[in-house]
């Protein structure tokens, strides 16, 4: 019996709802099959997303801004339908259910893309060679379909991409130091799968798009995903299981709703007093910080039942640590609006840099490059720094300062500095490439100009994903309560959402403001009429600020955490349970 108790993982069951045998279930075996539906995920998403602009100015012949606020505005949704992934796997279906249901929206999804791009009916007639500039938009019907297809494959992405790295890091007992560093090494090995399938996506799909068939290419990632699934569920028997425990975003409501209920309460000097059952190895400490809150945990006469007993109401009453993981949760949001911005760029390079791209020489001799897959340089960025980063400045960091590379703020700010750098760099380059358009004609399709001018603003902008991704996810998991891990991973996702409509939003802005009097505005119907460079402009400047307004707050952030330290120091140097909160 004693030997059954040591081989079962920590709070983990098998399928059959038993406690699980860590010889037979978990470890490196399931969680490959996890990455391989991740890696199965970022191929299908980004086949789609990257080379989808050029889809519906072509081919369904829609206005410049218009396709790039489409192909944003289903990254967005993609992103922000996370919560609602997470929501479901915390509260009702658990994350391998979830996993499971929302790959196979995901992959009908891209199997009513591939049937819409194939079928003659579902797009408008080809531009006639004699006048290209009068082209028939798609019809509503046909933009419907297409809408549809684009909802699917959001919302399965979004319910997938929630759960699967916490699934994943399910197959690892935390409390076992050998299985623990596995753990932390499937962060880095998803990140790679993550990044690999982006590459696989904007090269070999990207090309059989461009080349033989979209439809073929978006047939192909229907089918990826179907065979992804089949894969996962093969390793039902192998994969460890946790309980849903609930939502958190209901315990950061209780909190709320109890603080405003007793909105006219006095908070007692003595903080004994306040309302606590955490067990004290767990409890957090009282902070002077938004004080509203500490009214939830104080303890008035309509919480006693009859003979002066408790009988507490989640919905009236907040224990000192409930309420001060809601805090926690709180002082995430500056870091999380100061990095939104990143993400408005990040869309410009798989929107309008497509574009671009579009229009200018991309051979190396014979063979020419798909605009698309121009992205190419951005991944190889992404791939690139994260190997400098490992191999080359954590080492000369640890022999230097002592420490194990960056700090998640100090990446976060060195992505939203390159981030701001690259579009710079952008509008320079936009800026010779419409000296181009200006010298031979506006109705130029291929100007003699190497779209390889573009390769900085792909590689400073990929860098900066490199280090914002990884400062981010470390950043909202490391400092967020331990039973917040999901809604936080969620909140840092949210940043990437924000970012997507943050463009669309712009886009619509600029080209109403900057078109009138019948002039063409920054972002027109034809990216040769515009001037982009302006656009690219603007989010430059708005970067730099955003740049600016972040070391602020992340230096309100790290001197905070120095003071609540000291004072978890003093707390322990003083050993009281009842002097520590």
């Amino acid at each position: 019996m004693e030997e059954k108790i040591v081989s079962s993982a920590a709070n983990a069951l098998d399928y059959k709802g038993f406690p699980a045998d860590k010889s037979k279930t978990g470890g490196w075996i399931p969680a490959s099959l996890i990455l391989g539906i991740e890696f199965c995920e970022r191929l299908s998403t980004m086949g789609i997303a990257v080379n989808l602009v050029t889809y519906l100015i072509g081919t369904m012949h829609l206005p410049s801004a218009t396709s790039a606020n489409i192909v944003t505005d289903f990254m967005g949704t993609s992103f922000l339908l996370c919560l609602l992934g997470g929501f479901l796997a915390d509260s009702f279906l658990g994350r391998y259910r979830t996993i499971a249901i929302f790959a196979l929206v995901q992959t009908i999804g891209t199997g009513m893309l591939a049937i819409s791009t194939k079928l003659p009916q579902l797009r408008p007639p080809v531009c006639q060679a004699e006048s290209p500039t009068l082209c028939k938009q798609a019809t509503g019907s046909q933009m419907s379909v297409l809408y549809a297809s684009l909802f699917l494959i959001a919302v399965g992405t979004g319910g997938l991409k929630s759960s699967v790295s916490g699934f994943g890091t399910d197959q690892f007992d935390e409390n076992d130091e050998k299985e623990k560093a596995k753990m932390n090494l499937f962060f880095g090995r998803f990140f790679f799968f993550v990044s690999l399938g982006t590459l696989m996506a904007v090269t070999v799909l990207v090309y059989i798009q461009d080349e033989l068939s979209r439809s073929l290419g978006y047939g192909i990632c229907s089918v990826s995903m179907f065979t992804a699934i089949l894969i996962f569920l093969a390793g039902t028997r192998r994969y460890r299981y946790k309980k849903c425990a609930g939502s958190p975003v209901v315990h950061i409501l209780q909190v709320i709703v109890a603080a405003v209920r007793k909105r006219d309460v006095h908070i007692p000097t003595n903080e004994n007093l306040l309302y606590e059952t955490a067990p004290e190895g767990s409890r957090i400490c009282q902070s002077g910080q938004f004080r509203f809150l500490d009214k939830a945990a104080v303890i008035i006469k309509e919480d006693h039942a009859t003979n002066n007993i408790m009988s507490p109401n989640p919905w009236c009453i907040s224990s000192v640590t409930k309420v001060e993981e809601v805090k926690m949760m709180i002082r995430l949001l500056p870091i999380w609006a100061t990095t939104i911005i990143f993400w408005t760029t990040y869309a410009q390079m798989i929107t309008f840099s497509v574009e671009q791209a579009s229009t200018m020489k991309r051979n190396i001799g014979s063979f020419q490059i798909p605009s698309g897959s121009l992205t190419v340089f951005f991944v190889s960025a992404i791939l690139i720094s994260l190997a400098v980063y490992d191999r080359l400045i954590i080492p000369i960091w640890k022999k230097w300062k002592g420490k194990q590379g960056f700090t998640n703020l100090q990446r976060i700010g060195l992505g939203l500095f390159l981030s701001a750098l690259g579009m710079a760099v952008a509008a320079i380059a936009e800026k010779k490439r419409l000296s181009v358009v200006t010298k031979f004609g506006r109705n130029t399709q291929n100007l003699p100009l190497s779209a390889f001018i573009l390769i900085p603003q792909f590689i400073l902008v990929g860098s900066g994903e490199a280090f914002i991704y990884t400062g981010q996810l470390d950043f909202f998991i490391t400092q967020s309560p331990k039973g917040m891990k999901t809604i936080s991973t969620g909140i840092f996702l949210t940043t990437l959402s924000f970012g997507f409509f943050l463009s669309s939003l712009l886009v619509s802005v600029v080209k109403k403001v900057t078109t009138y009097g019948g002039r063409n505005g920054w972002v027109g119907d034809r990216i040769n009429n515009g001037r982009l460079d302006c656009f690219y402009g603007l989010l430059a400047i708005l970067s730099f600020i955003d740049f600016g307004i972040y070391l602020v707050c992340a230096a309100w952030y790290r001197k905070h955490t120095a003071e609540k330290n000291l004072q978890a120091e003093m707390v322990a140097n003083k050993g009281s349970p009842t002097e520590k909160c």
